[in-house]
């Protein structure tokens, strides 16, 4: 845990892995875990030439001992609801308990067509969904005329589950279904208003404790080479949504900026700051290491 005003312990940071060279993940996975570093978080789609991130993440498991895994976030009713109960409770049982299940609704339309899972609804389908894995994971049946299905997870009622979004009803679906929040696309300020929404919702479904606050930023950190090979990724993951350069023009790229960001969601309340990584040179994972101090 690294705190960024004065090097104590207070906020976690991760790291977001790269999609552009599956192989080198391992080596990845391996110098992170060597670092300060708490969580290793990789994203999902389906059009697009990025490794899917359950397979992935399990061989990540088998090549680490600390570090936690997350997908970040999966898009969760591409997947029939108790193939994922399965393979969510697998990867944390083979991880012993190390994995997060970090899943939205899913914001691009072909990745539903790709797999015929109706786009419209997706939300509803959603909540629907993780009622079920909630019943598979607790050791009930699914369903009528079907028996348990397991492995049982690490945890007795399942892996942690951080939904992530950018409105009101994340906030609310945090609230009955998940353990937390996990943010993205958000600077500090925006992000501490969502994380703030999050909390009312929570409190007002009379949970107990507090939710877990995750934000997450892009970073690439090293000479022109890099920090421009990560730009084109970026560029290329979100041009379908038409403000792939805002994306861009917010990445963080200076150790200065690094510090600045980490600092100013531990200071909104997140717990843990994702910096997710888009170029594929692993001397990032040093880099950022160094920035943190």
């Amino acid at each position: 845990m690294w705190n960024a005003a004065t090097g104590g312990t207070a906020v976690n940071v991760g790291l977001g892995l790269p999609i552009d060279d599956p192989p080198s993940l391992i080596t990845w996975a391996r110098r992170a875990e060597s670092g300060p570093f708490t969580t290793l978080g990789l994203l999902d789609r389906v059009v697009h030439h990025n490794p899917e991130p359950l397979v992935t993440l399990a061989a990540l498991a088998g090549a680490t001992s600390r570090i936690r895994l997350m997908t970040e976030v999966l898009i969760a009713v591409l997947r029939p609801a108790a193939l994922l109960a399965k393979q969510a409770a697998t990867l944390d049982r083979i991880s012993g308990g190390r994995f997060t299940l970090g899943i939205g609704a899913g914001p691009r339309e072909d990745d539903f067509r790709a797999v015929d899972v109706e786009y419209r609804g997706r939300g509803r389908l959603l909540d629907e969904q993780m009622r079920t894995v909630r019943r598979i994971w607790s050791g009930e049946p699914p369903g009528e005329g079907v028996g348990a299905i397991g492995p049982a997870p690490a945890r007795p009622h399942g892996p942690e589950v951080l939904f992530g979004g950018f409105v009101r009803a994340t906030a609310d679906r945090v609230a009955r279904l998940g353990d937390g929040f996990l943010g993205a696309m958000y600077g500090p300020e925006e992000m501490g208003r969502m994380f703030r929404l999050v909390e009312e919702s929570w409190r007002l479904a009379g949970r107990d404790g507090r939710p877990r606050l995750v934000a997450q930023a892009n970073a690439a950190l090293g000479p022109p080479p890099v920090v421009d090979d990560a730009r084109r990724a970026v560029r290329v993951y979100y041009d379908w949504a038409g403000y792939a350069d805002q994306v861009v023009e917010h990445m963080l790229t200076t150790p200065q900026d690094v510090r600045r960001a980490v600092r100013g969601f531990e200071e909104v309340g997140a717990d843990e700051v994702m910096l997710y990584c888009w170029a594929t040179d692993v001397g990032q994972v040093d880099r950022i290491a160094d920035a943190l101090g």
